[in-house]
């Protein structure tokens, strides 16, 4: 889309208590094609810090590159050793930048960590007074937990006196009419909690554009009213103390667009989520601070748990659909990244504050959950191939989007990598002399190859590997409550030998993963969008053999091929076939909340936050069960059975939209005819799929046939 518009703004609905009257923002939608940039005031230490992590990076990928070319040419490179040494190096290189950001990290840290913009943890909380929204987009998520949190974090802004400065929106692009009927009894109950609640609702009939579309469609309605927006996930968690210096910080500094904290994650239950709990708890602070400290005013958004400017995001961020077919074409998924680079381009400055804590996440509980949701972001990823050409992008932008793209296109490298030592090793087989004897050694001869300056080249790539583990290891030990926090200095070593193991046997599968991902989204198919499981992953023995039994067979297909070829080869691919081979029990093993509770009760892979839950993680847990609803399949006759929620599910239902001349909509439409075949709900729920019942309860027609319906019948069934 090459002409800046505007994005058409939705006609004002009625006022009603369960929103506040509408206070329309302009979003013009942004082009790609034309734009200049504008700067921010920019700093030499800054220059510095990158000096000093891209050189570190170069000099390391430089030196290593040549020493794997003197491995190599011993006996002349031939064209699969050019193929293993370009692709060497591209990897090498990833590797080397990550280390030295983390190394930089280590120098933040040491250092006292700095404050960002000035925020002091240590210093009184602040008097604010612009206003500013919170917004929790939702979609088909479990409401109990949902308004457990938005309570949550509410009395912790209570606490603070600041309250009165903060409205919340839950923002509901739900499409399961049970989870639609539980949300809004949901927020009924949690209204009727507070004596003046700032607490608003809104349902959007289809989620169009998804969560970037959720948030733009509530600043063209509500977005002029507020200074700023607070974004947060549906497994968010933010202390009062955190979004008041949050606001703070940006009435004192009016350039900057957005900050970004940095959310730990909370509440695992299985080995998978402790693994990745425990690792971004040790690990996560120092790479979060590596990124503050060489990004600057240039950073990035990771979509949640970050303030913004709201008028800066509607002048600046508004999402243009990118040409060409699904999956790369259309509205852009991986859209924080995106927002981010085209308020940086507006002039805006984007900054991180890894240091400023109170701000919490969840992660997927199984290996099969955060591949459904990697999926979506590699999708989200490559589609930025399509925005990094973009006119007027700061050259830090431009690394952002093409990191993302990296990370999934480092996949199917990697496997190539693997596959092309094979095909050299094959080689080596049919040309004498022959490179890989069957005499065993620990490490592979290429052919004409340097086996000892081979075994320094793996070391080295090794350390880069596993030093920042050790690092974050070693710098926790002098902070005794983090000691503490971690269970301990031996405990805490022995987490990280765990997690270190697991996360190397998962590492070879998420590599077929992430490389079947891309070979799909770039075939043209659409990775979709469904509600992600929170707690138990917990997968049976028939979905985890369909679903990783040729990950088991890829696996046992490389490791003959090695050993045919080579003793030594076999050996050097060890772990890689090892995890490939245990893929099904991994998988399953990983998603057990059982296991995840045996290592917690042996005070393995704990973290902080676990020790010593934070006073809104306790107060957010509690308060699940209060929220908890009747059977789901009875949420139906709640809904027509209690006059105060069917008044409230009226009111708070949109205005009937005009359509276009010819549109039809065909679910309303049969499920309106089927409508007439049945005398009660429970025919309803037997007759009518799920899309067909949502349309009915989203609007008044379906709603009144349904309303005259008998309700003295038994249990509803779940919908199809």
């Amino acid at each position: 889309m090459d002409a800046v518009r505007l994005a058409p703004a939705p006609p004002p609905e009625p006022h009603t208590p369960y929103l506040p009257p509408e206070a329309p923002l302009a979003m013009p939608v942004q082009s790609l094609r034309e734009g200049a940039r504008r700067d921010p005031a920019s700093s030499t230490s800054v220059t510095m810090r990158r000096t000093f992590v891209f050189g570190t990076a170069f000099a390391i990928s430089a030196v290593a590159a040549y020493e794997m070319y003197l491995v190599l040419a011993v006996g002349g490179l031939t064209t699969l050793e050019a193929v293993i040494l370009g692709l060497f190096a591209i990897l090498f290189a990833w590797i080397a930048l990550s280390f030295a950001s983390t190394l930089g990290g280590v120098i933040a840290m040491a250092s006292g960590g700095g404050k960002p913009l000035g925020i002091d943890t240590n210093a009184p909380l602040p008097a604010i007074a612009s206003r500013t929204a919170l917004l929790l987009p939702t979609y088909n998520e479990d409401s109990d937990r949902v308004f457990s949190r938005v309570q949550a974090v509410y009395e912790s802004l209570e606490a603070t006196g600041g309250a009165a400065c903060f409205d919340v929106f839950i923002l509901s692009d739900t499409t399961d009419p049970e989870i639609f009927i539980a949300e809004e009894a949901a927020f009924l109950t949690l209204r009727d909690r507070f004596s003046e609640p700032r607490i608003f609702y809104r349902h959007r009939r289809k989620n169009v554009a998804k969560k970037s579309g959720n948030i733009a469609e509530w600043l063209q309605r509500f977005g002029a009213r507020y200074e700023h927006m607070i974004v947060l996930d549906a497994d968010s968690l933010m202390t009062g103390n955190t979004l008041v210096r949050l606001v703070a910080a940006m009435e004192q500094h009016p350039h900057v667009g957005l900050i970004q904290t940095f959310p730990v994650m909370i509440n695992a239950t299985t080995v998978f989520a402790r693994v990745q709990q425990f690792a971004g708890r040790l690990y996560g602070p120092q790479i979060a601070h590596g990124l503050a400290w060489w990004h600057g005013a240039d950073g990035n958004y990771w979509g949640h748990n970050a303030i913004i400017r709201t008028r800066a995001f509607a002048e600046c961020a508004g999402l243009p659909a990118l040409s060409g077919p699904r999956p790369i074409g259309g509205h852009i998924l991986s859209h924080d990244f995106v927002e981010a680079a085209l308020m940086r381009r507006g002039g805006w400055a984007i900054h991180m504050v890894p240091g400023l804590g109170g701000s919490y996440e969840e992660s997927p509980p199984s290996l099969t959950e955060y591949a459904a949701r990697d999926r979506r972001w590699c999708q989200g990823n490559l589609q930025h191939m399509g925005v990094l050409p973009a006119r007027g992008l700061h050259w830090v932008t431009r690394l952002h989007l093409a990191t993302g793209i990296g990370a999934y296109i480092a996949a199917p490298l990697l496997l190539l990598f693997l596959i092309t030592g094979i095909l050299i090793s094959l080689q080596a087989q049919f040309i004498r002399p022959e490179y890989f004897p069957k005499t065993f050694t620990l490490y592979p001869q290429w052919p004409a190859q340097d086996p000892v300056r081979a075994a320094y080249v793996f070391a080295a790539a090794m350390s880069l590997l596993l030093a920042p583990k050790l690092i974050a290891y070693l710098a926790m030990l002098p902070n005794g409550a983090l000691r503490k926090g971690f269970g301990g200095g031996a405990r805490a070593f022995f987490s990280m030998l765990i997690e270190t193991l697991i996360s190397g046997l998962i590492a070879p599968v998420m590599m077929l993963i992430q490389s079947a991902s891309v070979l799909q989204i770039l075939s043209g198919r659409d990775s979709g969008w469904n509600a992600q499981r929170r707690d138990d992953g917990s997968l049976p023995l028939r979905a985890a053999v369909r679903r990783y039994g040729w990950h088991t067979a890829f696996g046992l297909l490389l490791g003959l091929a090695a050993y045919f070829v080579s003793y030594s080869l076999f050996a050097w691919m060890t772990p890689v076939i090892v995890g490939l081979i245990l893929a099904i029990p991994l998988a399953q093993w990983t998603a057990n909340p059982d296991t995840g509770r045996r290592l917690c009760a042996l005070k393995l892979l704990l973290t902080p936050e676990e020790t010593r839950p934070p006073d809104i993680l306790q107060r957010a847990n509690a308060l699940v069960a209060k929220f908890s609803t009747d059977d789901p399949r009875r949420l139906l006759e709640r809904l027509f059975g209690d006059p105060a929620l069917l008044a409230a599910h009226r009111a708070m239902l949109p205005s009937s939209q005009p359509r276009k001349p010819g549109e039809v909509d065909v679910t309303r439409l049969v499920a309106l005819a089927k409508l007439e075949d049945c005398a009660t709900l429970q025919q309803v729920a037997a007759m009518l799929t799920r899309a067909e019942l949502m349309a009915l309860l989203s609007e008044a027609t379906g709603l009144q046939r349904l309303a005259g319906l008998d309700r003295g019948q038994p249990a509803l069934k779940s919908m199809k």
